[in-house]
């Protein structure tokens, strides 16, 4: 039997996108070892995760799979209403998130963004109840 560790995204500077998550889900970022080549995150009441640096680090270029194909993506919980989510999308877009997908988010229920190294992240209207 094992436990869950962390998730650990490769990314050119583990600094700023870890320094880009902490801003977003909060907690704060530390190198590891005294090194600059990985730093851990761990979120409040969530998951520990790490970023580790990659020499020659190329983003997936999200829909194509024909190209960098998406790996993996994170959904984050963005409220139960749109009025939550369009703050989240505010939010992100200023911390330097771009748009991937935002067309049909009434149907889907999320909305698609890539972070500053270019990994997938959803937003999610979550209800709750």
């Amino acid at each position: 039997m094992v436990t869950f560790r962390s998730v650990v995204l490769d990314c050119p500077d583990p600094r700023a996108l870890a320094e880009f998550y902490a801003l977003l889900l909060g907690g704060t970022p530390e190198a590891e070892d005294g090194g600059e080549d990985w730093y851990v995150l761990r979120v409040p009441a969530g998951p520990r995760i790490a970023f580790q640096q990659v020499e020659g680090y190329t983003p997936s270029e999200w829909p194509r799979a024909d190209r960098n194909p998406q790996q993996f993506h994170l959904d984050l919980d963005a409220g139960a209403t749109w009025a939550e989510v369009d703050a989240a999308h505010e939010r992100v877009l200023a911390l330097g998130a771009r748009p991937l997908d935002l067309e049909d988010r009434e149907k889907k229920d999320f909305q698609v963004y890539a972070d500053p190294a270019g990994h997938p992240f959803c937003l999610c209207r979550v209800e709750r109840g």
